[in-house]
Formats: structure tokens, sequence, C-alpha cells
């Protein structure tokens, strides 16, 4: 791990966000680019194809890149209720039992969460009432690490919100089938309807409408470049929730953390691919060396090493701070997803935190409980955007309409006042249209 002994060269470096779509894209990536385009394209420009043919042929281009952009083919692009039944079979009994521990404590959760959402009011003829939104799509990420996880983060808070209809599309496996404990985690959570459709066409279909995808009002839930490209490019004719980008944890640390915890909380995040960013801001030249040493011995016996290795490397590392204080100023400017504070009496600096999406006070409140089992979304505000956003929430399913009912007896003194404004902006007819309320006119 990188220890950086310089809070503003940590500033250039560690804590400069590149965007993601700078980086040059995989050779294997970029060879299926060119075997389905027949030319060497942009992501904004592979994009921008697929939701168009995903516009013009439905049904048919959803199968078409599912198989040469993600080698999986499937006919029918709805999960039927028999593959749902048969996916309890492929899943143990103590798994199931986990998943629904978790979409408790999450819907617990949001339902606390909803009391101090739904603020309808009316008064003196004006108010406001709060509607969830009818028809949601879920895209949910991932075969070969298929996150069940996220079913139930992106699901449940829908379902505590209200949420009519609530459905969910997933990249598949290459015998065409979702993964089944992605369809155990559906069931549970309450989503109405699984699809098979990964990647950008996934994200089309939902917003367009197919013979077999319905049309959604919103779409929300994370995922890869091309999809996150793709809910950029739909927004506006679809609503969405928020544009994630690769994972970020934060750890700030004093002398009494333990190396090895803060260890294995950055590399539960480095874990997740080679562009997260695990990174340790601490005053103590002694745990950042202890930190460096464990990361070395726990990197030995993980699965995941290449990848977790790469993340550490690559936008990991170590920031000495002055202090605590010092750690937090900068945790507030970079605005991580996730901030740890395994510190000495950690509540007692969470008032100075302003930004992040989650924050997590204490050796006890690991971030990967976060993850799992602790009860709010783990879907947060990436890159930066903490710093204006939160976490996904009973709100993202939820909208406000004005209601103005005007009394009687306050309706001529508004139409007076509206009028002479709307004769200052050149508009005669607003104008006009307040008059007529004037008594006499």
């Amino acid at each position: 791990m990188r220890i950086i002994r310089d809070a503003e060269e940590g500033r250039r470096t560690l804590l400069s966000r590149r965007p993601l779509e700078n980086d040059e894209l995989p050779m294997d990536v970029r060879e299926t680019i060119f075997r389905t385009f027949g030319a060497e394209l942009s992501p904004d420009e592979v994009v921008r194809r697929i939701i168009r043919d995903v516009r013009e042929d439905r049904d048919n281009a959803v199968r078409y890149y599912n198989g040469r952009i993600d080698g999986a083919q499937a006919q029918e692009l709805r999960v039927t209720p028999e593959e749902i039944r048969a996916a309890y079979d492929a899943v143990s009994s103590e798994l199931v039992d986990a998943l629904k521990f978790a979409a408790e404590r999450v819907r617990r959760y949001h339902e606390l969460q909803l009391r101090g959402a739904t603020l309808d009011f009316n008064q003196n003829g004006l108010g406001q009432i709060t509607r969830p939104i009818q028809r949601v799509g879920l895209y949910i990420p991932g075969t070969r690490a298929p996150l069940p996880s996220t079913v139930i983060m992106c699901a449940v808070p829908a379902r505590v919100a209200g949420v009519d209809e609530l459905y969910m599309t997933s990249p598949i496996l290459p015998d065409g089938s979702v993964p089944a404990v992605k369809l155990v985690a559906a069931d549970i959570a309450g989503v109405d309807g699984v699809f098979k459709g990964g990647g950008a066409q996934g994200i089309a279909a939902f917003a367009y409408g197919t013979e077999t995808f319905p049309r959604v009002d919103k779409i929300c839930g994370p995922g890869g470049l091309f999809v996150t490209i793709a809910k950029k490019q739909v927004f506006g004719d679809v609503g969405i929730d928020a544009i994630y980008g690769p994972t970020e944890t934060m750890v700030i640390a004093d002398e009494s953390a333990d190396p090895e915890l803060v260890a294995a909380d950055l590399i539960a995040q480095a874990e997740h691919d080679m562009i997260a960013s695990p990174i340790l801001l601490t005053p103590s030249h002694y745990l950042a060396d202890e930190v460096d040493r464990a990361l070395t011995r726990q990197l030995a016996k993980l699965e995941r090493q290449k990848i977790a290795r790469a993340a550490i490397d690559n936008r990991g590392g170590c920031i000495l701070v002055n202090d605590i204080d010092h750690a937090i100023e900068l945790a507030n400017e970079y605005a991580p997803e996730h901030l740890c504070l395994l510190v000495e009496n950690p509540t007692a600096y969470a008032s100075k935190v302003r930004n992040c999406g989650g924050l997590f006070l204490g050796e006890g409140s690991a971030e990967a409980l976060g993850d799992y089992t602790a009860g709010p979304s783990h879907t947060m505000p990436t890159g930066g955007s903490a710093r204006w956003s939160g976490p996904l929430s009973v709100r993202d399913f939820l909208k406000a309409m004005a209601v103005v009912n005007i009394p009687e007896m306050d309706t001529e003194e508004l139409a007076r006042m509206a009028a002479i404004i709307a004769r200052a902006e050149g508009l005669g007819g607003h104008a006009a249209a307040a008059e007529r309320r004037l008594r006499g006119r």
C-alpha cells in the first residue's frame, strides 16, 4: 500500500478522482465491440446504437445484444414462475434464511424512514400530496458475482414506499438463466417480475418498453460503465435514481484502531473490482505501517486477491494527516461513498462529517455489515455525489404533487399581484387570466 506523507500530495493524487470514461477499455471489451459493430466505437457510441436498436427492434434487439455482448441466449425474456420455484431448490436453506433476515432488517429501517418522507399537508388552500411512483424497473448487475443483496437493498425500499409495479432486469448466464440466488432474493423482496437483459439493452428495454419488457417510470440500481452511460442517455425519457460509479471506502483511524480490522475493511471494498477506491486517513505512522503489513498477510489468503490488490495499487492507499479533524476535513472534500470512523469515541466526531453516503461509527459497525444486514440501502452515492445526494431510500420511489385550492377571500389579492408580475414579464395572457378573477372585471 502506498503511504503518502503529505496531505497536499494526497489531494493531488489519491483524492483526485479520474473520470471513469477516461480509462482505456480492456482489450477483451474492445474486441467484443469490434466483433459486434464492425468498428472501433467509444462507450458512448456503443450505448447510443444499442438504445436505438432496442427502440426499433425491441425484444429481438435485447436477444441479439444478450448474445453478442454477454455471450448468453434466452428466447423467453421474462423469468417464469417455474424458474423462480426451481431457484429455491438451487439455494441452501441457510442462505434463504439469511436473505429473509436481511430483507426484514432493511424493511424495518425503511418503514421508519417513510414516516419522515411523506410530508402531506394542507394549509390555507395550499398543500402537498405524496404519491408512490407507479412503475419502477430495477437493474441488478452480476452473474458470476450475482449480488442478491443488491436486489434486497433496491427492492425493499420501493415496496415500503408503495410502488404499484416493481420489476427487475439482470444479465444472464450462458445457459440463458438468471442466477438462482437472485431470483430467490427477488421473490423474498416482492419483485413483481424478472426479465433477462443485461447492460445497456436492459436499461433501454425498461426505458422504452418492448413486447416483453414493460416501459417503466423510473429506473434504479447500480451497474458498470455501459449501464451508467445508458442511464445518462435515457434520462428525460424515464427517471433515474443516480449515476453510480466504482465503490469507495474511506477509513479514518487513530492509534487505538486494530490494524487487522482496518486492513479487513479496506480489502472488503477493494475486492469489488479493480477500480474500487480503498483509502486510509490516519495521523499515526505506526498504524499506517501496521495496516500495510496486515494487508499483505490478508491478501495472501483472499480468493479475489488479484482484484483487491489491483484496486489497492491503482486507486487505494494511505494519507498521513495532522489529526482526526484534518482527516475529516479531507473526507468532507472527497465525499466518499462509505466513511468509517475507527477512532476513540467516534460519535464525538460524527457531527463534523458533512459529506458521505454512509457513516460507520466504530469497529463494531463494519461497512461490510452495511452491505448486507444493517438496514440502510447499500446503494449509495459515489464519485463525490455525496456532496448533494444520499443513499437510495423510500424518497427515491415517491413524488410530491403541489395542491392549490385558494380560498375565495384570498383570490383577489393574489390575482392583482400576479397580474402586475405577468405584465412586467410581457405575458398579457397570464395577466388577463388573473385579472378576470378580480371583482367587477
